[in-house]
């Protein structure tokens, strides 16, 4: 074994048992010629990787970034020199949402820049303000940024206006694109057949519950005592997820002061309108209609329709029942200083409450959390009757694909530098490594699992993971890309604008100064002014064409 290899192997924290079973298999490999990458990163490493910090071992630091960050690096180097880069400076915009995202590709990158001898200087931007930024940049043509990290819906305004370099074939192979999940394959991540993007996250809404409180037999008898029929559990309907949060308000667990679900009503750049579309789905995306949002012949707005309008009132409904000051809730203080905080019995969220629970230090409910796809309807909207129909296999279930997951874009502004662009292709291609991204899928980073590889269940398990916990979150994720019912985002032009609109006049409605079908007018009449705007004809094509019309 090289003395690299060994260190590398110690510093994980391998055993003696690891280094000689290690020592055994590379000298297979040699006599067999297998490349050292395929063997080692898909076994060792990745078990490796998943010990740093450990799960239960506290939360990971800088520290623990580029220790994986240097672990992961085996890909590039095979297809970059040391200090091949000397010299080229690059510009990465991005989040800095909980002090994860930028700050980890930070530490992911350290070694990579001292590897290659390139230097990065960060842009970093709060959530509420990522849309506007993003968008002056478009706007004004002034992108003063080499690499970014964006989210689908936005390939509109960058890839369709040929701001982003195209990628090179090596990259493909590098970041093993055939590994992504089916709804993050092509189209998404391209645009005119050309592919841009690099996928760094798979994003839905999943449903998150306390165990606890959904099994304790004296919350039980009071369910049955107010009146109710059902048994007491876990909501498996929105129309249940009502009921129970108007249940719990004034009652305990364990000395604790209960709060059913928790709304996010606090406008938050646009990236708030998910979670009111996580309660509409279920209401609004009929089984034989791909369209949710707009009319897929006229691009008419669905947002005032009766199945939105619903929705809109589900929250106006909930908030007295939920925590005080609801209100100014953004989704941040909903999933990390509400639910994994304790406060709250569910909540709809990205995959990060799932790995949080168990790693993040403010977490005190790693015991006591269970997930589900998004909440069902016992009847769905039929647009194109304008009736509401029940099913006759029983309620409508439709998870919330929001926002196609992050993915990392080079800019096309490095194209005529030969080496600029390969520095800046390399460091986003190490951002999105099969193993490195396992690692974020695991612990506190912003991203949740995404690529096929990611749901090997005893992988987790030899990570530290509790096997009912990991397969119960898995399944969540695994069965809300794949449901044939899913609501997926259009990847047009100007949909963060559609987005922002919304919640602006949202906030209105929550405040109580519109009720909710006139607040749904509000938006749908800023809906249609927009789409002439940007260009009717135009929106409708590729509305059509995210939707596989």
């Amino acid at each position: 074994m090289k003395p690299a290899i060994h260190d590398r192997l110690v510093r994980a924290g391998a055993s003696r048992r690891e280094l000689l079973k290690s020592v055994s298999g590379l000298g297979a490999m040699a006599a067999l010629g297998t490349p050292l990458r395929s063997a080692f990163a898909q076994d060792d490493l990745r078990a490796a990787i998943l010990k740093v910090p450990g799960v239960g071992m506290g939360q990971p630091t800088d520290a623990d970034w580029q220790r994986v960050g240097e672990m992961c690096l085996g890909p590039i180097k095979q297809v970059v020199k040391e200090g091949e880069f000397q010299g080229v400076e690059l510009a990465f915009m991005g989040l800095n949402n909980q002090n994860l995202h930028n700050f980890l590709f930070r530490g992911f990158l350290r070694p990579w820049e001292a590897y290659t001898g390139a230097k990065i200087t960060w842009i970093d931007l709060a959530q509420a303000d990522y849309n506007p930024r993003l968008q002056q940049a478009i706007a004004t043509g002034t992108v003063d940024f080499d690499i970014v990290e964006m989210g689908a819906p936005f390939e509109g305004d960058v890839c369709g206006k040929g701001l982003a370099s195209e990628m090179p074939d090596w990259v493909k192979q590098v970041v093993d694109m055939d590994d992504y999940v089916g709804y993050l394959k092509p189209p998404v991540g391209t645009w005119n057949g050309k592919t841009y993007r690099i996928s760094i996250d798979g994003d839905c809404h999943n449903f998150n519950y306390r165990t606890d409180v959904f099994a304790d037999a004296a919350l039980a008898e009071q369910w049955k005592a107010a009146g109710n029929t059902t048994d007491w559990g876990v909501p498996r309907t929105w129309q249940q997820v009502q009921a129970v949060t108007k249940f719990l308000k004034g009652k305990q667990l364990s000395g604790q002061d209960l709060v059913g679900y928790l709304d996010a009503p606090k406008p938050w750049g646009g990236f708030g309108f998910y979670f009111l579309g996580s309660r509409a789905t279920a209401y609004a995306k009929h089984p034989d209609d791909p369209a949710w949002l707009f009319d897929a012949d006229t691009m008419r707005p669905r947002i005032n329709n009766p199945a939105w309008v619903r929705a809109i009132q589900d929250v106006i409904d909930a908030l007295p029942s939920e925590a005080p000051d609801q209100l100014s809730a953004d989704p941040n203080t909903t999933a990390f200083q509400q639910f994994i905080a304790g406060t709250g019995s569910m909540v709809a969220w990205w995959g990060d409450v799932g790995s949080n629970v168990k790693t993040n230090d403010q977490s005190v409910i790693g015991d006591a959390c269970g997930f589900d796809i998004l909440p069902g309807s016992d009847d769905v909207y039929n647009s194109k009757t304008g009736t509401w129909e029940k099913l006759a296999g029983g309620p409508n279930y439709a998870p919330n694909m929001a926002y196609i997951g992050w993915g990392v874009y080079v800019m096309a502004r490095v194209d005529s530098d030969e080496k600029k662009h390969k520095a800046a292709w390399s460091a986003a291609a190490h951002l999105g490594g099969k193993d490195l991204s396992l690692w974020a899928a695991a612990y506190p980073s912003g991203f949740q699992p995404y690529r096929k590889s990611h749901f090997n269940i005893p992988e987790w398990v030899d990570a530290g993971y509790d096997e009912t916990f990991i397969a119960s979150y898995l399944n969540s994720e695994a069965n809300s890309y794949n449901h044939p019912n899913a609501a997926i985002e259009p990847r047009i032009p100007g949909i963060f604008q559609y987005y922002s609109v919304a919640e602006d006049e949202l906030a209105k409605v929550f405040a109580g100064q519109f009720g909710a079908q006139d607040g749904a007018d509000r938006i749908a009449a800023a809906w249609e002014k927009l789409t002439d705007q940007i260009g009717r004809e135009q929106q409708l094509k590729l509305y059509r064409a995210s939707l596989g019309l």
